[in-house]
């Protein structure tokens, strides 16, 4: 947290884009520091993502790429993947996003094929609503991996650590 908080503006600015492609929601957070907590910078975090408009969700999915999953999934599910996101694009013109933090690696493929075609039924409007709250959910589970310094924003953080920052997050507020 300190390291985020002394950062400059750029650097802070820069971090919290590498979490959501959002300028407007990294502006935002950035604007407030210092947060005095991990809870506080999630809570902030939390609320910035809430009022994204249309427009900004698309800027943040234009930012976005595939779920991460350990290669060999990839290259075994290729063929069902591949289509699945073709027609969740084609549906709804833009990446399927979706978090996957805290699924066991031998479970996220089936998960995220399960997700993917489950959400195809949704209508537009339905899946803007669900597609804001992975968004939410995926910048906030990079921000706790900017914050506790894990690699990277985009790296997967421990299930132990991620239930560490819900501990500390505060009352009210959602991780």
């Amino acid at each position: 947290m300190e390291h985020f908080n002394a950062a400059s503006a750029e650097e802070a600015h820069r971090t919290l884009l590498s979490c959501l492609h959002s300028p407007r929601w990294a502006r935002r957070v950035a604007d407030h520091r210092p947060y005095p907590d991990l809870g506080a910078l999630l809570a902030a975090a939390d609320e910035a993502a809430y009022d994204l408009g249309p427009e900004d969700l698309a800027e943040a999915l234009a930012g976005e790429s595939l779920p991460a999953l350990p290669e060999h999934l990839y290259s075994a599910a290729h063929l069902a993947l591949s289509a699945a996101h073709a027609a969740y694009e084609s549906r709804f013109g833009h990446v399927f996003v979706i978090s996957l933090d805290g699924v066991p690696p031998d479970e996220a493929l089936d998960r995220l094929l399960a997700a993917v075609r489950s959400r195809l039924a949704n209508d537009p409007e339905e899946e803007r609503v669900v597609t804001a709250e992975e968004l939410r959910r995926l910048a906030r589970e990079r921000l706790v991996r900017a914050a506790l310094g894990e690699g990277g924003p985009r790296a997967r953080t421990s299930p132990a650590r991620v239930r560490q920052a819900r501990r500390t997050a505060r009352p009210g507020s959602r991780l």
